[in-house]
């Protein structure tokens, strides 16, 4: 039996990370292990449930999808998570802070 992936959804709209919890739990194979309102939260649940994916909205509240992404995978704990970043927003200054891929911290 293949194991399931683990993953983790953080958006600060309610009724889109509700719809993707939705989507995930129907399918086989995916476990959902948790759900953040916003950065700070996700950092929270990936220390906690440690996922192998977080769904990563970039705009969020008290602290955005894009330095979450930079505390997790700064973090060694957590590097075998991969973040997958969403927008419904046009790129703007905030989602293009950064030009490539978030990588964790050279030792």
């Amino acid at each position: 039996m293949i194991p399931s992936i683990r993953v983790v959804v953080a958006d600060d709209q309610t009724l889109v990370r509700s719809g993707f919890l939705a989507l995930l739990r129907s399918e086989d194979g995916i476990d959902v292990v948790g759900e953040a309102a916003n950065g700070y939260e996700a950092v929270r649940v990936a220390k906690l449930e440690r996922p192998d994916v977080i769904l990563m909205d970039i705009r969020m509240p008290e602290m955005d999808g894009l330095e979450a992404t930079q505390l997790i995978t700064a973090d060694p704990a957590l590097e075998s998570v991969r973040i997958v970043v969403l927008t419904t927003f046009d790129l703007d200054a905030t989602s293009t802070r950064h030009s490539g891929p978030v990588l964790p911290a050279s030792s």
